[in-house]
């Protein structure tokens, strides 16, 4: 599903009225139906509700006005209380009033209320529509709107929001001074930017998406370059396998990974791979660990190679990880391997060797980072995998400044890199070097454990390996492993969780993604 910045909404709505002829009118009145429709749906039956609507003087105010008009016909009690004074309204908001009054609705505009009158009306109330601000808002919020923030906030009654929450910047997700905090948040013909990404997303609650008739050629107009990531975008790692297919079918992912004390982040890679449905999978690893190994992972094959005195994997590994090599649809690099400069310096030797699709994490990352001259000698497509630290690294900055802005965090690595980039964390984002971005809205903080990437990182790995292309295979990874997060902290709560449940919910995630 493609995700629109607030300028680019605009343009949607100039489109469909100037050159599709769908008067603006027309999209207002179809945002005030979407919203009585998730009311409806929310909060059955309605009839014995008692509504408040905070309105504003803008569009977002109108469509709240249609709103009210709608709730007046159904019989429904519904209190409006504007944000202004009933002569500063123009043009189409003005026109909504008029409809409303006319309906018998009683609007009561800024010189007819206090504050304490609407805290009264907000405590009293089932539910309050938040329909003040709308995409427009580009500086703090302060003076009287920061106040009904406050209100309609401290009120402890359900909010619904208007297209977005009131002091969410759209395109950016940040709290522009304050902010609504609402349950459901109903967005118009798409979604936008500032929904998906924290902490906008906290304060949207549940997103619907109300088409109000924008015609889907102005949409194909846009230069439209990020997307949610939908059960719908990643049906082609999900396509059912036929019954003559065998393991040679689903490819050979080889996992380069491990040192001592850290054979784990080897064996949840491979693992990863296999639950991703690899059909063969092996572990290159230093050759003292190779027992152990053994040990952890039985359905995946083992190869130990040369390594350093500190158990880490060797420069002398070159030659037989290039021979593992023959026969490989895909490599996952980095889990486990070490921060030792001699293992780094094998990893930069390796890679421009690589000429099947590379997952890099973790250390892997780490051997990249301040390299970017190696970038050109790669022929691999490559996709990096990094957390907000190892971002930072990469690109030379902070981590604060990664999540201060994390899409252009993810577009320059991946300009940068000249690679896919999986930018991990709260809302996990996949950029590609062209400047196209997916949003992940699956995942939970209990995801925030150790081993967790490494699983990531092998079940993008499994998806290379058969041959599924890029971008299909990473954003197909990156949904089911959140979603597998979800399903298991649904089963046992989030503190609980560790990088092995995730495994276990793999099978469940790819049963619940058929069905969605």
């Amino acid at each position: 599903m493609k995700v629109v910045t607030a300028k680019q909404m605009q343009e949607l709505d100039r489109l469909a009225s100037e050159r599709y002829g769908v008067p603006t009118a027309r999209l207002m009145e179809r945002a005030g139906e979407q919203l009585l429709a998730a009311l409806d749906a929310r909060f059955t039956p309605l009839t014995d509700k008692r509504m408040l609507i905070v309105a504003g003087k803008g569009h977002n105010g109108g469509d709240g006005l249609v709103l009210a008009r709608l709730l007046r016909q159904r019989q429904i009690a519904v209190d409006t209380y504007l944000a202004a004074e009933r002569a500063s309204l123009q043009g189409l908001v003005k026109d909504q009033l008029t409809r409303l009054e006319q309906a018998g609705g009683a609007v009561h505009d800024r010189t007819q209320w206090s504050l304490d009158r609407l805290r009264e009306a907000a405590s009293s109330s089932d539910v309050i529509v938040d329909a003040l601000l709308g995409t427009g808002l580009s500086a703090p919020v302060e003076g009287l709107y920061a106040e009904l923030i406050q209100i309609i906030n401290h009120s402890g009654v359900p909010v619904l929001a208007v297209d977005l929450p009131s002091g969410i910047n759209a395109d950016t997700g940040h709290v522009m001074g304050s902010a609504v905090r609402a349950q459901i948040t109903v967005t118009f013909a798409l979604p936008k930017l500032g929904l998906l990404l924290h902490p906008g997303a906290e304060h949207a609650g549940h997103v619907i998406v109300g088409d109000i008739g924008i015609p889907q050629e102005a949409v194909a107009q846009l230069p439209i370059v990020t997307e949610q990531i939908t059960p719908a975008a990643i049906g082609r790692a999900l396509a059912p396998r036929a019954p003559q297919q065998h393991k040679g079918h689903f490819g050979h992912l080889l996992v380069i990974a491990g040192s001592v004390g850290k054979t784990g982040a080897a064996a949840l890679c491979a693992l990863g791979g296999l639950r991703g449905g690899a059909g063969l999978v092996t572990i290159a690893s230093p050759s003292s660990l190779n027992a152990t190994l053994e040990g952890l992972v039985m359905e995946a094959m083992t190869a130990p190679v040369a390594e350093t005195v500190d158990q880490t994997i060797a420069e002398a590994a070159l030659p037989a990880v290039a021979r593992l090599l023959d026969g490989k649809r895909a490599v996952a690099l980095g889990p486990g391997l070490s921060q030792h400069p001699e293992t780094q310096a094998f990893a930069r030797a390796l890679l421009p060797t690589l000429t099947c699709p590379t997952v890099i994490d973790a250390d892997g990352l780490n051997a990249l980072a301040g390299h970017e001259a190696l970038v050109a000698k790669c022929r691999a497509p490559m996709v990096l995998t990094p957390h907000p630290g190892e971002m930072a690294r990469l690109l030379g900055c902070s981590a604060a400044q990664v999540e201060e802005d994390r899409p252009a965090a993810a577009r320059d690595a991946a300009t940068r890199y000249r690679a896919w980039v999986v930018l991990k964390g709260a809302r996990t984002l996949l950029a590609a070097p062209d400047g196209r971005l997916w949003i992940n809205t699956t995942g939970n903080p209990g995801m925030a454990t150790g081993g967790t990437g490494d699983v990531l990182t092998g079940l993008i790995g499994g998806f290379l390996a058969q041959s599924i292309p890029l971008p299909d295979a990473a954003a197909a990874a990156i949904y089911l492993h959140g979603l597998a997060g979800d399903l298991a902290a649904e089963q046992l709560g989030q503190i609980c969780l560790i990088a092995g449940d995730l495994l276990d919910a793999l099978p469940a995630a790819f049963r619940r993604a058929r069905t969605e």
